[in-house]
Order: C-alpha cells, then structure tokens, then sequence
C-alpha cells in the first residue's frame, strides 16, 4: 500500500489552513534558552527520537483503530499519558481543531462529537484512515510537518538563508524514514511509544506563560 505523492505533497504543505503557522515546534523557548541557530538540526533530530515519535506513533495507531471501527478516545487518552505537559497537550488539541476543518471539507463524513477534543496526531490518524494514507507514510507527514515548522519558524526568529534551512530539511530526511519505519507497524494504544523529553516539556511551560512571543508554542 502506498499514498499518492502528490496528497503527501499536499498534506505536507505548510499554506495548508491547519494553524501550522501559529507553531515553532518549540524552537522559539529553546533559542530563548541558549540554543544557537548552529544547534537546530541536531535539536530537531532529538524530537524526532522523542516527542515527534510518540505523536507519528500515535498517528499511526489512531489509524488503524479508525479502521477497525474501534474508539479513538483510547488512542486520544494513551497520547495524554505520554505528553506530560499541558502546555504540550493543550497545543495538540489546537491543531487537532484545525486538522479536524481539513477532514471535514475534504473527506467528509460521521465524526465522533468528542473529536474537537482530540490531538493532531489523533485526528491525523482519522484522516489517515479517509483519505487510503499508508501508516508510513502518515508517521512520515508527522516528522515532516514538525521539521519543516521549526525551520519555517526560525526564519522569523532568526533570520537565516532559506536555501541553508531547506539543507537542513534535506539532511534530516533520512532520520524522518527511519523513524516512520519504527512506528509504521503499530496499531493498538499500548504500543505507542513513551520518549519523555522533559528539557523540550520544561521550555513549553514556560513559553506558555511568556508575555512576548511570536508563535503559540
């Protein structure tokens, strides 16, 4: 089974209306934190280890639980429990409302009234499952969304050539593969993977209580 690439392209596309723009993927507290611009592909491969896994993860199985007709609840609250902080949580039920709009106008269909309370990577998995998008290739969006939004908001931070974060981009391909290949087979809520990052988490708490900011997390 394999997704069209031009809905992959289409899906990754960062003007795609889903409040992708309002993030940092936390770039925005960790260059508050002393991160340098020299440091970003290397923090960006330690989320994809971590924080990025569990979301492609849980994309992953919310996916193959739609499919079976199963409760996405479970997947929702199996995410939760591996996202530790609410600033984390609270952000993933944001975007989830904005990728909720995209399912909606472009495979519609019966949605749970519970979903306006689910995550990204929950409503992804929903999506997922509308739209014949192959579980790799799902995990693969999630890694690349949350690089491709780090790099898109250090341009605002600061400013770099485009063409050396598109470099950037391309160097961390591989480590987006490798990931979504670890992910691409797990299908029930326990199988999620569990990474803490408690640095990245420590940063999101405390930019969601900065008065001046660019990005909402």
């Amino acid at each position: 089974m394999s997704t069209s690439p031009l809905l992959l392209a289409m899906l990754g596309d960062a003007r795609l209306p889903s409040g992708g723009h309002t993030q940092s993927a936390g770039l925005e507290p960790a260059l508050r934190a002393g991160l340098t611009p020299a440091g970003v592909p290397a923090y960006l491969r330690s989320r994809l280890r971590t924080v990025t896994r569990v979301e492609a993860g849980t994309a992953v199985v919310a996916r193959a639980v739609a499919a079976g007709g199963g409760d996405l609840a479970e997947v929702e609250a199996a995410w939760a429990a591996r996202t530790p902080s609410p600033a984390l949580r609270a952000n993933g039920r944001r975007l989830g409302r904005g990728y909720l709009r995209v399912l909606q106008t472009l495979w519609p269909g019966p949605v749970d009234a519970r979903a306006r309370t689910w995550s990204r990577p929950v409503v992804l998995g929903l999506l997922a499952h509308r739209a014949a998008l192959a579980p790799a290739d799902v995990a693969r969006l999630v890694g690349y969304d949350d690089v491709q939004t780090a790099t898109a908001a250090l341009l605002k931070l600061e400013p770099q050539d485009p063409l050396l974060t598109a470099a950037w981009v391309n160097g961390l391909l591989p480590d987006i593969d490798e990931m979504a290949a670890q992910v691409a087979r797990l299908r029930t809520p326990e199988q999620i993977p569990a990474h803490g990052a408690p640095l990245i988490e420590r940063w999101a708490e405390t930019h969601d209580t900065a008065t001046e900011r660019l990005f909402s997390a």
